[in-house]
């Protein structure tokens, strides 16, 4: 939760596309599914044209694959859906800054926007470590938003990670 400042000239709040907050909160329910799977609660949608295109949540357990991560299964449904590999004018909403796979892949599937909530200080590859998605050397570049519920998406993350530290102390 925020609270306003004294002066709101000092410490602005952080604004969003009202549309993009509705998409995250997508995302989320996807990563709370994979959660309820016992996957690392981690969801991706791609909304093509005002609508949802596809979903993804993580799934490396499940599979036991270790691509399996919610951007590349969204990609992958994506891609068949539309029955192109070049996902132009798709907004990717993904709960956690994407990794150097992840963020290749959508460069690759030529996505034109990636909207993520929380950073990955250990592996985010669009912010973070690395500036994959507009690094001008590539061929494509997608534009970039970021900490889109933030909060909210890292919140789960920390929770998920809490029980199972938990769980493993009790061991």
């Amino acid at each position: 939760m925020f609270l306003a400042p004294d002066s709101m000239d000092e410490h602005p709040l952080p604004t969003h596309d009202v549309a993009d907050v509705r998409w995250m909160w997508a995302a989320i329910a996807e990563a709370r599914a994979a959660e309820a799977a016992g996957e690392v609660p981690i969801g991706c949608v791609l909304v093509h044209e005002g609508r949802i295109l596809a979903r993804g949540h993580n799934l490396r357990e499940r599979a036991q694959d270790p691509t399996a991560h919610a951007e590349l299964i969204a990609i992958k449904a994506g891609a068949a859906r539309l029955g192109t590999w070049r996902l132009s004018g798709v907004t990717a909403y993904v709960t956690l800054e994407p990794c150097p796979m992840c963020a290749g892949a959508l460069v690759n599937a030529r996505v034109d926007r990636v909207v993520f909530g929380a950073p990955d200080p250990k592996a985010g590859a669009t912010t973070t470590l690395y500036t994959i998605g507009r690094d001008p050397r590539l061929n494509h570049r997608f534009e970039l938003v970021g900490d889109v519920l933030g909060e909210e998406c890292g919140a789960l993350l920390s929770t998920f990670f809490a029980r199972i530290r938990a769980a493993q102390r009790k061991r």
